[in-house]
């Protein structure tokens, strides 16, 4: 599925066809409350000291015209969330010490685990979008067959990947270090992540 995803959004970005464009991606939103779950450092992933996970339930309207997948990318990079892909969840646990993550599920129905393998389970939707501090633990449990996630990242801090015990010596210096990011990769300057990501004083 990646690959012919990927060739879509080259054609889609060639063409503007099925694209709404930065400038209009923030039709798509619909305003709704976030859903915030504080997760604890399971012995394994550390999750973030200080900042919850975020859910926006049904946050943004996908329509015929439009292909989800690229309505969801032009809204994150609308709002300063780039490096976007098109593809699933990993199915195994694991987390980004030196980065936040947006997820945006464009297609289909996945249950994926936040936090570790103590975490919390959510079913997530076509339209919902979560935003994972760094440190935070993910991976798919399940998922149908069509589910088909919009993944970014903030401009500032780098990606990687980890996965053992071995990682967390240095994941625990760098998460608490990540910038927080200017806008939120839904609702912008005006978003609730401001106000529930705050730099500690």
């Amino acid at each position: 599925m990646p690959i012919l995803e990927d060739l879509k959004e080259y054609v889609e970005r060639a063409t503007g066809l099925r694209r709404p464009g930065k400038a209009d991606a923030p039709d798509f939103v619909r305003k709704r409350k976030p859903h915030t779950v504080r997760l604890k450092d399971d012995g394994l992933v550390p999750n973030h000291p200080r900042w919850p996970l975020i859910i926006y339930r049904s946050a943004v309207d996908l329509d015929e015209r439009h292909d989800p997948a690229a309505v969801i990318e032009d809204l994150f990079e609308a709002n300063g969330w780039g490096d976007t892909w098109r593809d699933g969840i990993y199915d195994y646990v694991h987390y980004h010490s030196r980065i936040h993550e947006v997820l945006g599920i464009s297609r289909g129905t996945g249950r994926v685990r936040f936090g570790g393998r103590k975490g919390r389970i959510f079913t997530l939707k076509a339209g919902d979008v979560a935003i994972l501090p760094a440190g935070t633990g993910h991976q798919r449990l399940s998922a149908s067959d069509d589910f088909l996630v919009i993944g970014a990242y903030p401009p500032t801090g780098t990606y990687d990947e980890c996965t053992t015990v071995e990682d967390r010596p240095r994941a625990l210096k760098t998460i608490p270090k990540v910038a927080l990011p200017r806008k939120d990769p839904v609702y912008a300057i005006s978003g609730p992540l401001s106000k529930l990501w705050k730099k500690p004083r």
